[in-house]
């Protein structure tokens, strides 16, 4: 986060050279004293050009910088309208002004909804997503590394003040989960995101461990070698496992788990993606990439009495005379036999044996409350369920009595990063049970997820099954709560900037609410 962020008490401060109003429109901003003036102004602008009242505008005004761009945040009463009211209308008005040639924006949020307490921090990420610069551009063009020097935040909620830190923590995690997810497949091949994460987390509370060695990755993680193993020809694309800890002051009551699909570029393998959609494949390493991200606000905010392990499984899928094809048996970590069915199904194989090796460390060291979690791009059927920019949560049984798929809508809900819960049905086991002797899990059918039925849930069934989650059911003695998050709806569009979900909604639910 290059671009410096800071709390404005005063909207007529000489450190700004132009002013971001926000309000629900021109007629609420006539209610409050301190922008009578530039609401007589917006009402004799629109006089003249009708779309002020619903678009974003920008006239002279008595502020800072003598110039404020107005971005109407509309209507937030209907059964439909959620947080993102604030959050998009912070972010088209950031890039009005930075289009205006604003260097040094002053944010104002003026609008008081309590339907949304959070409305404040809401509008600042927005606001800072529009700022962001990809790190290709940071490092080829240093010219280019900031689109803003300095963005100012002011609220007419007094309270909103601890925000404005709190905005730019978030953000701190965004850019790392836009820099490895966003990045094409060589800036951030697997041995590049191991260096960034290194040198992200050198001198933080986060502690790392990298394994590359391809006989350890073999032995220990063979569904996930089997992925590399195409790849593991060419050194600058060989695949790493990074694992991340942290653990907060005091006593530990709770610990997360959380395993991020980081394949760095999708060929589909020998099942090969054609017709020109192997495009943007770059883009299937944001689950992991979200891991490091969500890390990194942890390192910056530092919550006490959490402990939490991340996985990042970093692989790219290659095409070649040494990959993994269809029909080949693999035996899993916990001792499964896989049948593949489709190359181009490489993520849940990539993240089984590191969620295998979560729930052995739950198990090794009676981790107290654990949660496990799959975050990834998994599926082009989540799209579709769903529509972008929604991701997906499907809890097993214990985490389903735990209430933990509510628990992440409802914190996403709050800041805007938006989630659909689905579930996993024994239709879903019953499809991946092996289809003969051979083998005992069918990894997946030969078809795409877009014309496979349950195309979604079937994966979170196989990762339950291929790592030996099954016998940690409601039913067990030893029962272990797992989600699994789809965000191929959420990760963003491309071209174009990857969102960072599903980081926002995990610090809402576990971090900034500790009950």
């Amino acid at each position: 986060m290059l671009t410096k962020v800071a709390w404005c008490s005063n909207v007529n401060d000489s450190t700004h050279d132009g002013v971001i109003l926000l309000s629900e429109s021109i007629e609420s901003l006539k209610n409050q004293e301190a922008f009578q003036q530039i609401a007589q102004a917006l009402e004799k602008h629109a006089q003249i050009d009708e779309s002020a009242r619903n678009d974003v505008s920008i006239l002279a005004a008595p502020v800072a910088g003598g110039r404020v761009v107005f971005s109407p945040i509309g209507p937030t009463n209907r059964d439909y309208d959620d947080v993102r009211r604030f959050t998009d209308a912070a972010l088209k008005g950031v890039k009005r002004a930075l289009s205006s040639g604003m260097k040094k924006p002053l944010l104002v949020q003026a609008y008081e909804c309590p339907r949304f307490p959070h409305r404040d921090l809401a509008a600042f990420v927005g606001a800072l997503h529009g700022l962001y610069v990809p790190i290709e551009v940071r490092e080829a063009l240093p010219e280019k590394k900031v689109k803003a020097e300095v963005i100012g935040f002011h609220s007419t909620n007094k309270d909103a003040q601890c925000y404005a830190d709190l905005a730019g923590k978030l953000e701190a995690g965004r850019c790392v989960a836009r820099d490895i997810g966003g990045s094409d497949p060589e800036r951030m091949a697997a041995p590049n995101v191991a260096e960034y994460v290194k040198e992200t987390f050198k001198n933080t509370c986060v502690q790392l461990e990298v394994i590359s060695d391809l006989k350890v990755i073999e032995k220990e993680y063979p569904l996930f070698a089997a992925v590399n193993r195409c790849a593991a020809g060419v050194e600058r694309h060989q695949g790493r496992i990074i694992y991340l800890t942290y653990e907060g002051e005091g006593p530990i009551t709770r610990t997360l788990f959380i395993v991020g699909k980081g394949v760095t570029y999708d060929t589909g393998g020998c099942d090969i993606k054609a017709n020109g959609v192997m495009a943007g494949m770059h883009r299937d390493k944001c689950g992991a990439a979200a891991v490091a991200g969500f890390f990194k606000v942890l390192a910056e905010l530092k919550p006490k009495g959490i402990k939490v392990v991340g996985g990042m499984a970093m692989v790219r899928n290659s095409v070649g005379s040494n990959a993994y094809v269809a029909d080949e048996i693999i035996t899993s970590r916990a001792g499964k036999r896989v049948r593949i069915g489709n190359t181009d199904a490489e993520g849940r194989m990539a993240m089984g044996d590191l969620l295998c090796r979560m729930k052995e460390m739950v198990l090794e060291t009676n981790a107290p409350n654990p949660y496990l979690m799959t975050i990834a791009t998994l599926t082009g059927h989540a799209r579709i369920a769903v529509g972008c920019p929604y991701a997906l949560i499907m809890d097993n049984g214990p985490a389903k009595a735990a209430g933990y798929s509510q628990r992440v809508q409802t914190g996403g809900d709050l800041i805007g990063d938006l989630f659909e819960i689905s579930t996993i049905r024994r239709e879903d086991y019953e499809f991946h049970k092996g289809k003969s002797e051979y083998e005992d899990i069918l990894q997946c059918n030969n078809l795409p997820s877009t014309r496979t039925p349950r195309g979604h849930q079937g994966p979170a069934a196989f990762l339950i099954l291929a790592t030996g989650l099954e016998k940690h059911g409601i039913d067990s003695d030893r029962p272990l709560a797992y989600s699994h998050l789809d965000i191929a709806g959420s990760e963003g569009e491309f071209p174009g900037i990857p969102t960072g979900s599903p980081i926002l909604a995990l610090t809402e639910a576990f971090v900034l609410n500790q009950s």
